[in-house]
């Protein structure tokens, strides 16, 4: 039976905590070579956007991203929908449609039941078709370590990009998923959540940013991102950077699973929450009333979340209330100051 392997076992860490730390992330890619310069690029590496951005004409341009993680469920159907979801999710990010999606995997096929590998494709499979998004192939190596993501093509017009770079003073900072993920994913693997826990940190995961991204694009937004590996904190650093503008954040009003602060307190901090910490916490200014397991959740290393939408004060309470009348978890959770440029402040 394919659910007879605990998955999350077989990964030293699991989901977008297995990215590379923001840190050695950013001294890897300043080695890189400057790209040739082209004028239908419309988003590239420079900004640290969700995806990248390409000109076809002046009405259409392909939106392209990829991602891929080691599981982060034990269940090999749920692990293929959250990683689906969470590869498509970049371009919602962006404002744009998802239309194609190539698998990646890596898989132990000699030493692990082929059912456990098919039943990973099947949940992909089933996430795609809800997205509407079209498979046309992918690759797969034997490897030790399974690991699946998806690279996923989207369009949009390019008047049209969300970005990471457009917040303006005054606007409203909505997240459209709770935090916690990170550390209930960890718990997860420690046999320390029980099966309503599993369900409820699952059903965040797989869920499509696909509402909320349509229902953005019917509003004034001036910029956008998603909630990943790299936390709330560390993504919302990447708009205030970007956008030249200071990120203010109510933390009392930021939705965190249930049981997060409790399961941290017991120790279950993953590896890459405290790195996304020490990478941000030179420019962030807590509230003293945050003790450091509050600041860990803030920076905790998500799979699959929310996005974080920075909407123009006119809109943002339509936009909101559109939210969650379609059954989104969106809360407004701060807003943009042109204070300290690139600083974020936590309340």
């Amino acid at each position: 039976m394919p659910n007879a392997v605990k998955l999350t076992s077989l990964s030293s860490k699991g989901g977008c905590g297995c990215k590379i730390g923001p840190a050695e992330l950013e001294n890897v890619l300043h080695s890189l070579p400057q790209s040739v310069t082209n004028p239908n690029l419309l988003v590239g590496l420079d900004t640290s956007d969700d995806a990248g951005v390409y000109k076809l004409t002046d009405d259409l341009a392909l939106v392209q991203t990829v991602d891929f993680f080691t599981p982060i469920v034990d269940d090999p159907y749920d692990f293929g929908q959250v990683a689906a979801a969470n590869a498509i999710s970049d371009v919602y990010a962006m404002g744009g449609t998802p239309i194609t999606a190539l698998n990646i995997v890596a898989f132990p096929i000699t030493t692990l039941d082929e059912s456990i590998l098919a039943e990973i494709l099947r949940g992909a499979g089933d996430k795609l078709k809800e997205a509407g998004v079209s498979l046309v192939g992918g690759h797969s190596i034997d490897d030790q370590e399974p690991k699946f993501g998806l690279a996923v093509t989207g369009t949009v017009h390019p008047d049209e990009i969300k970005a990471n770079t457009g917040a303006k003073p005054g606007d409203k900072l909505i997240l459209t998923k709770p935090i916690g993920v990170g550390i209930m994913s960890s718990s997860l693997k420690r046999d320390l959540l029980n099966q309503d826990e599993i369900d409820r940190v699952t059903r965040v995961m797989t869920t499509l940013n696909k509402t909320a991204s349509e229902t953005m694009n019917d509003f004034t937004v001036n910029a956008s991102t998603d909630v990943t590996g790299f936390g709330l904190l560390g993504h919302a650093s990447e708009i205030a950077a970007g956008s030249n503008v200071e990120v203010q954040i109510d933390s009392k009003s930021v939705p965190v699973l249930p049981r997060v602060k409790e399961l941290a307190e017991g120790g279950v901090i993953p590896g890459g929450t405290k790195s996304n910490f020490n990478h941000i916490k030179d420019i962030v200014s807590f509230s003293e009333e945050l003790d450091q397991l509050d600041q860990y959740i803030l920076c905790d290393a998500i799979t699959s979340g929310g996005l974080l939408i920075s909407a123009d004060s006119s809109d943002a309470e339509s936009l909101l209330a559109e939210l969650q009348r379609k059954g989104v978890e969106a809360e407004i959770i701060g807003e943009i100051s042109d204070g300290n440029n690139g600083h974020i402040t936590v309340n």
